[in-house]
């Protein structure tokens, strides 16, 4: 399911929100599934349940997952998962935007560059 890099610079915990990110995304694990307990998984990875358990909390502020009291952490699905997303980018998009602006970027500026990166093929760790 999950392999760990110990080479990777990354924290561990990012390395599993990653890895458990990208099963969900190619259909993995499918929506509504139920994800390993924080027990279960960090037995199975050898780490900290407290590593596991930051990894989860990420993945529900990301909504990514969700969680049923008492019954454990569920995938959310991909349309829930890319509305919470969707709207994290759009707000740090309109920060980025108003410091530009402080700093002097044109508009034009701004404008070329968002279209540059939209257009621009995607790259191997975004599919």
């Amino acid at each position: 399911m999950l392999t760990l890099n110990y080479r990777d610079t990354r924290p561990i915990y990012e390395q599993i929100y990653d890895g458990l990110r990208r099963l969900m995304l190619t259909g993995a694990i499918a929506p509504e599934e139920k994800l390993p307990s924080v027990r279960e998984l960090a037995a199975e990875l050898a780490i900290n349940p407290n590593t596991i358990q930051r990894a989860y909390r990420e993945l529900e502020q990301a909504g990514y997952i969700y969680t049923v009291s008492g019954r454990g952490a569920y995938c959310a699905g991909l349309e829930r998962a890319a509305t919470s997303r969707r709207s994290e980018l759009l707000r740090q998009l309109e920060s980025a935007a108003r410091e530009l602006h402080l700093l002097g970027c044109s508009e034009e500026d701004a404008a070329a560059r968002l279209r540059a990166a939209w257009h621009a093929p995607e790259e191997e760790d975004c599919k």
